[in-house]
């Protein structure tokens, strides 16, 4: 009973939040009107669910492995349903992310920027993995539309002989830059206009400023590289189009 006073008034902002989101919506008239109460909903079950797990894991490698894992597939997975569900957008998402997150975390263990430990692993693992997500998700996405609305162009290319790959590398290229702009803003403003989630919850767990600093721009690095390398490797995997696509689901 002591718990659920402690935390009544968390849940009662987070009701009030839930609800401003959803009658905006309903006052734009806007599709999807209760995808953010869904999604809300949805997060405080799993980050409950996670933080009982991670209780008993954290100090575990074996486990924080199988951890990871479980986040990579997940993500591979929600990347690859945004695009249009398919064993080849399966392979595309899964090999981009994973080559993606495999390099960072690599050089970030490997040069000593961070020290090897479960605690670590998991942190920067995370965070890697969540933005590896959402970079492959925007540039399939952007690429995939891109494609539909020039698809003219790109079948003007094709009848000139062009390969496929060729007739849409501009449209690729461009998904690349779009979908790294908001990695690219949040880096550029990071201090000056946010303070990053890793920086102030590093603060809250007693790191000093200058370390969770330090943490933090390592966070920033490590997500811009494993960013170029997933939106990178998406665009190229998707690149060869014959057939203009179907759209997006």
């Amino acid at each position: 009973m002591e718990i659920l006073f402690e935390f009544l008034p968390s849940l009662v902002g987070i009701l009030v939040l839930t609800l401003v989101a959803t009658v905006t919506l309903f006052a734009f008239r806007v599709p999807g009107r209760f995808a953010p109460a869904a999604a809300i909903g949805r997060g405080a079950v799993q980050l409950a669910a996670i933080s009982v797990i991670l209780t008993g894991v954290i100090s575990d490698p074996a486990w924080i492995l199988v951890v990871l894992i479980v986040m990579f597939t997940i993500a591979f997975c929600v990347a690859s349903g945004r695009i249009g569900w398919s064993w080849r957008a399966a392979a595309t998402m899964s090999s981009s992310i994973a080559a993606g997150v495999a390099v960072t975390l690599v050089v970030v263990f490997a040069t000593g920027a961070l020290e090897f430990t479960p605690r670590y692993a998991l942190a920067i693992g995370a965070i890697i993995i969540g933005n590896a997500m959402s970079v492959a998700t925007l540039t399939g996405r952007m690429f995939t539309t891109a494609v539909v609305d020039h698809w003219d162009e790109v079948e003007g290319w094709l009848a000139l002989g062009a390969t496929p790959r060729a007739s849409t590398v501009q449209l690729a290229r461009r998904a690349i830059r779009d979908a790294l702009i908001p990695s690219i803003d949040q880096t550029k403003t990071t201090g000056l206009v946010v303070l990053p989630g890793a920086f102030v919850g590093a603060i809250f767990g007693g790191i000093s400023p200058l370390e969770a600093g330090r943490f933090q721009i390592i966070v920033l690095a490590g997500i811009m590289a494993c960013g170029s390398i997933t939106a990178g490797l998406v665009a190229s995997w998707m690149g060869p189009v014959r057939t203009k696509p179907a759209g997006l689901p």
